[in-house]
């Protein structure tokens, strides 16, 4: 047995002792204050449901709040609604802080005659993603030396036009080079809530994902925590809009 009833029902009791206070004083009535009370709390619920089902995109709490009453309780309200939907074939999932209704993953298969699937990624941009998904910031140059081969503009093309990477910042170096790094379309697709979430040695020797006789010292980078997190400056948001093309796409002369 897991801890999830627990859990459901202790966002569904605060809930209820949070309608039940805030209706004695709206009202003054011990009766009749926890049923109104509790009215709003569902209204709420359901505006909640209602945003999420009819966004275009996942959202996070800040924009929640700014669309419900002030005196929502967003976290919980998110924890009650996901609570409610967890036996459900739709479930309310989050990934980097935004929310989402999503297809329950035992029900998945169902769509995959229908699911429109992005383009496939060759070796080399399978490569590219995961130097730049456990190094990041990480800079052209930095993912060439990793691969041994320069990248190519097809593969970055592709990963651009995905929506899996962006421009990050420059680096404090000589030339201050473009970093680069992954997006929130990039855990949303793969099912992270974070980028720590990503898998470590032991998890890839357990899929199979690496051989079993590794060389001595061999490392998989922590995701997020790399060393050279700190010598990063933010982009200029007029000066540097164009420059991760010009970074990578010019004077390119991979075949990978």
């Amino acid at each position: 047995m897991t801890d999830k009833p627990d859990l459901i029902s202790e966002a569904i009791e605060k809930l209820r002792a949070r309608a039940e206070r805030q209706g004695e004083t709206e009202t003054g009535s011990i009766e009749k204050g926890p049923r109104l009370a509790l009215d709003a709390e569902r209204q709420r619920l359901r505006r909640l449901e209602a945003l999420l089902f009819a966004a275009a995109e996942p959202l996070d709490i800040e924009t929640l709040q700014a669309r419900l009453p002030a005196e929502s309780d967003v976290e919980a309200l998110l924890a009650a609604l996901q609570a409610d939907y967890a036996e459900r074939g739709v479930q309310l999932t989050e990934a980097g802080g935004r929310w989402r209704f999503e297809t329950a993953p035992d029900l998945r298969g169902l769509l995959d005659e229908i699911r429109e699937e992005p383009r496939k990624l060759s070796d080399a941009g399978l490569e590219t993603l995961a130097i730049i998904a456990y190094h990041q910031p990480v800079t052209r140059a930095e993912i060439e030396e990793i691969r041994g081969v320069a990248v190519s503009k097809g593969t970055l093309d592709l990963l651009f036009e995905l929506g899996w990477i962006r421009p990050r910042g420059r680096r404090r170096s000589p030339g201050r080079p473009v970093t680069y790094g992954t997006t929130n379309n990039f855990l949303e697709y793969f099912g992270l809530s974070g980028i720590a979430d990503l898998p470590g040695l032991a998890d890839l020797k357990a899929a199979g994902l690496l051989d079993a006789r590794l060389p001595p010292g061999f490392e998989v980078p922590a995701p997020g925590l790399m060393d050279n997190a700190g010598d990063e400056d933010p982009l200029d948001p007029e000066e540097d809009a164009h420059l991760f093309h010009v970074d990578f796409m010019e004077e390119d002369g991979g075949n990978d």
